[in-house]
């Protein structure tokens, strides 16, 4: 019997690792496929497995999904038995006939990867010319049809500077915003990592824009990496109480090759099992999976996290940062409340 306590209420799906970007931040070191992807039908019946495990939400992304020729199946299949499809792209194959399937689709959002303000910086980190007039004539696509659409853009010292410039060109385009923070995984050096300074300048960035503008003319929000429980900034998030790392206890994520994680940020220390050996009724139901998150206690709480009378409903933030930023779990450096602390 399916225990009531852990729910996949949202699922990511990387459907590919194969890219035709090589974006300097990119956490997967996308490019090329991995060796063994997953056939359309195994995707297949992973959605109607995700389907009795009650997901109300799949998040298809890659690499670039949309290199993927069975993506619009995947997508169906998905649509079909009820769920929510959200699609990550960096926009660059987004074409009259990828926009006409969308049509079809009806996804609950597009979101496409803008990481700065001006063509150079863009394409500097991304590492490829003219990305970002395409990506920019991609969006005017997507919004001239009235598919939702969304901006991602990814922070880093390269492009902090440029998100007024942004802004600019994103303002009452009917174009959501998300700010996320670039962690040192995969092909991203530390030395461009946001320092914790320049992290809070971010968060203030998001809170003085929805002061000047309101949420219909730039609907603009930080990713789940941004928080938590400051006393200044309030719901940069837009939660209005941070709630911890939901890896392995609402949300999961399946690489391309059926490996199934908590996040598909976590590394792969924390693969859980494969789906192509295991059913994923079995592996998110296993008693010694995500205990990370599942098992959590206050006594696992590093870093500046360990004295904080937060520490047990934000569980030290985003593990995947924490990971990355420290070697240790539960103590994401990017904290407001601890920023707010040491230095204001």
């Amino acid at each position: 019997m399916l225990r009531k306590k852990w729910t996949p209420y949202a699922a990511l799906y990387e459907l590919t690792l194969q890219c035709n970007m090589r974006c300097i931040h990119c956490g997967s070191a996308a490019g090329d496929a991995r060796r063994k992807e997953l056939p359309t039908e195994d995707w297949e019946n992973i959605t109607k497995q995700l389907a009795d495990l009650n997901c109300k939400e799949i998040t298809l992304l890659g690499g670039e999904p949309f290199l993927r020729p069975d993506w619009y199946t995947i997508a169906k299949t998905i649509k079909n038995y009820g769920i929510k499809v959200t699609i990550i792209s960096n926009g660059l194959c987004v074409n009259n006939v990828t926009i006409s399937k969308l049509l079809t689709l009806e996804p609950y959002s597009v979101a496409i990867s803008i990481d700065g303000g001006t063509q150079e910086t863009h394409d500097s980190i991304r590492q490829r010319p003219g990305s970002f007039d395409i990506c920019m004539k991609t969006l005017l696509k997507l919004t001239d049809v009235n598919i939702p659409t969304t901006v991602i853009t990814t922070l880093n010292k390269k492009n902090l500077k440029e998100l007024p410039l942004l802004r600019t060109l994103l303002l009452n385009k009917g174009i959501a915003w998300q700010l996320q923070i670039a962690a040192p995984i995969g092909r991203f050096p530390r030395e461009f990592v946001l320092s914790t300074e320049e992290f809070y300048a971010a968060a203030l960035f998001i809170a003085t824009t929805r002061k000047k503008y309101t949420m219909k003319e730039i609907p603009i929000m930080g990713a789940h990496c941004f928080g938590y429980n400051s006393q200044a900034l309030p719901n940069i998030n837009l939660l209005p109480l941070w709630r911890g790392c939901q890896a392995g206890t609402t949300l999961l994520g399946i690489q391309s090759d059926g490996g199934v994680k908590g996040c598909l940020s976590l590394p792969n220390e924390l693969i859980e099992g494969n789906i192509k050996n295991n059913t994923l009724y079995e592996l998110w139901n296993k008693p010694t999976a995500f205990l990370y998150n599942r098992k959590f206690s206050t006594e696992d709480l590093t870093n500046d996290c360990q004295s904080c009378r937060f520490g047990k409903t934000c569980k030290g933030g985003c593990l995947s940062l924490s990971l990355a930023m420290t070697g240790k779990t539960h103590g994401d450096p990017y904290c407001l409340k601890t920023i707010e602390k040491n230095y204001l």
